[in-house]
């Protein structure tokens, strides 16, 4: 009797933490799609206080052409009128959670210039989240503009079974 009753003892904590991580995972997600929301209108709001709050201290980032950013330099060149981002629309997101760690991968299209010309049309993009200190923070990005006629991103995944983009 006493082996049962710490079987279903046992079982019932099991679920109990199998629940509560489920929770918390999907808790991660909604919180980092909400990030990513706040980021695509900070962007557009060129909304400082936003920015400094979703992007860590270490940040860097590495954009559609290949040059690389940092937290300082986004912040700094903010209210340049020579990079702005008139709209965007963040596409096909999927969210995965590794411990203390999320990886958030997506599309967007949006009208926008960078240094001075247009680079409106769409990206695909990753953007790594850590949680320190109780709060997720990113500190990492990349982002590629994808050719006019570009396949959906989740689209390109082979069907055979194995993992991987087409070439």
């Amino acid at each position: 009797m006493k082996l049962v009753l710490l079987a279903l003892s046992l079982l019932s904590v099991t679920s109990a933490l199998f629940a509560q991580t489920k929770t918390n995972k999907d808790s991660a997600e909604q919180i980092l799609i909400q990030m990513e929301l706040d980021w695509s209108q900070a962007d557009v709001k060129k909304d400082a206080a936003a920015l400094n709050r979703i992007l860590a201290e270490d940040w860097m980032g590495i954009d559609f052409k290949g040059a690389v950013m940092t937290k300082a330099a986004v912040l700094r060149d903010l209210h340049s009128d020579a990079t702005a981002t008139e709209s965007t629309e963040l596409r096909e997101m999927k969210v995965r959670i590794f411990g203390n760690t999320g990886l958030v991968s997506g599309t967007e299209i949006e009208k926008s210039q960078y240094q001075g010309k247009d680079s409106s049309g769409a990206y695909i993009w990753t953007d790594v989240f850590v949680l320190r200190n109780g709060r997720w923070q990113a500190v990492s990005s990349q982002s590629t503009k994808l050719a006019a006629d570009g396949p959906k991103l989740f689209a390109r995944l082979h069907t055979t079974g194995r993992q991987g983009l087409k070439h």
